[in-house]
């Protein structure tokens, strides 16, 4: 017979009842009105469970959004709400940012989609950083019809820096964590965890692989220059940080790309690798940052030395790129690191040859808000377990 005995000490109240986890609103832009957006987000919020997992908030422009579903057969409820703070649970939110009248024209980089994606950029980015939405999700703009005197940034992550930046004065974001000094047990600053405020770092990721970049939007004229110790240093620092604080690796691998080819060759195909690349690297593997290389790019991916690394760092926009759309092109994610907030996009642009043909696959854009959900919550989990004061009380004792 069992000796277990249940106690109950309320035996004539009921049970109280378990509030359920706040779900992760997440904030998602239009993006260009011309292009595939509204198909991804009719896709994605089509499919059964997805309102489960998070609450949405669109900011777009909603006739632009009903022509749209209609034009492409979906029977979506789209629930409109003055604010993103209005938002409820198990409904598709929608902010109207704007009741001017646009023209689709399906396919076409015209004036209008460009302003009307900038205008629910701009929505959405005082939304996260009141804190009325946990992460951004972006959808595809196209950078050349979005350019104005408000925009004038090659893509979304220059632009979410300078925003930032330029609202820290004006409004606190709830949602964005203030970055901390991370300590080691004798009190010192960790050196690997050294990293300056509001730098973005492009990750793109897939379920193989992660791959930042060191220079991003640059003419390929402009690399050379933008490969310096001090760019390279932060970039592997952020790159790290992120590893650790973003996706949950104590000791992340990285793997360094060599920006000349056959990595310079001793100097015969370029100097960077001798002059700039090696010394960083042995200069941060004394700071406790596990990296190696440099590689050169074409044996690097074509071996499949990718699969032996948590990350790897490309020096330039195509050299990661082409080998990573080449090895899984629908479900890759762009996630902007460095920044104090989550944000993700589809790892693809506008894709104006098939807008309106209910052609585009959503795979991208729903990984996308997997990733913005799993960054925030490991995020949170980490800055969580490193608010422990017991390092400094020790270095206290210590020094008594």
């Amino acid at each position: 017979m069992s000796r277990f005995i249940h106690v109950n000490p309320l035996p004539n109240e009921e049970a109280p009842i378990q509030t359920p986890a706040k779900k992760i609103k997440v904030g998602i832009t239009q993006g260009d009105t011309n292009g595939v957006g509204y198909e991804l987000i009719c896709k994605v919020f089509s499919e059964a469970g997805m309102l489960d997992l998070c609450t949405s908030v669109i900011f777009g422009h909603l006739k632009v959004a009903n022509y749209h579903k209609k034009g492409l057969g979906y029977n979506l409820a789209f629930h409109v709400v003055p604010s993103a703070a209005d938002a409820v649970n198990d409904r598709i939110n929608f902010v109207n940012c704007s009741d001017e009248e646009i023209n689709v024209e399906f396919g076409q980089p015209g004036k209008d989609a460009g302003t009307a994606a900038f205008v629910a950029l701009e929505k959405a980015t005082e939304a996260l950083f009141k804190g009325e939405v946990d992460v951004l999700v972006t959808l595809p703009i196209n950078k050349a019809n979005i350019q104005s005197e408000e925009f004038h940034f090659p893509g979304h992550t220059e632009y979410l820096q300078r925003r930032f930046i330029a609202l820290q004065g004006e409004v606190k974001p709830e949602s964005a964590e203030e970055e901390k000094t991370v300590e080691t047990e004798n009190g010192g600053e960790a050196e690997a965890n050294v990293v300056t405020k509001n730098q973005p770092l492009m990750i793109l990721l897939n379920s193989k692989m992660r791959i930042a970049l060191v220079s991003t939007h640059l003419p390929i004229s402009e690399v050379a220059s933008a490969v310096t110790p001090e760019n390279l240093e932060l970039k592997l620092r952020l790159f790290h940080q992120s590893l650790r604080r973003d996706f949950g690796l104590s000791n992340p691998r990285i793997a360094v790309l060599a920006l000349n080819p056959h990595a310079g060759d001793h100097g015969l195909l370029g100097r960077e690798e001798e002059e700039v690349i090696r010394p960083v690297i042995e200069k941060m593997t004394n700071c406790g940052i596990t990296c190696m290389g440099p590689f050169a790019a074409d044996g690097f991916f074509g071996a499949g030395m990718y699969r032996h690394f948590d990350g790897v760092l490309a020096m330039y926009h195509d050299q990661g790129l082409a080998a990573f759309k080449a090895l899984s092109f629908d479900d890759g994610v762009n996630f902007t690191a460095g920044l104090p907030f989550v944000r993700t996009s589809p790892d693809h642009g506008t894709a104006y040859d098939i807008a309106g043909k209910n052609q585009a696959s959503p795979d991208s854009f729903r990984h996308a808000i997997y990733t913005a959900l799993d960054v925030w919550r490991t995020r949170r989990a980490f800055d969580e377990a490193h608010r422990n004061p017991l390092p400094k009380l020790y270095q206290e004792r210590k020094e008594r």
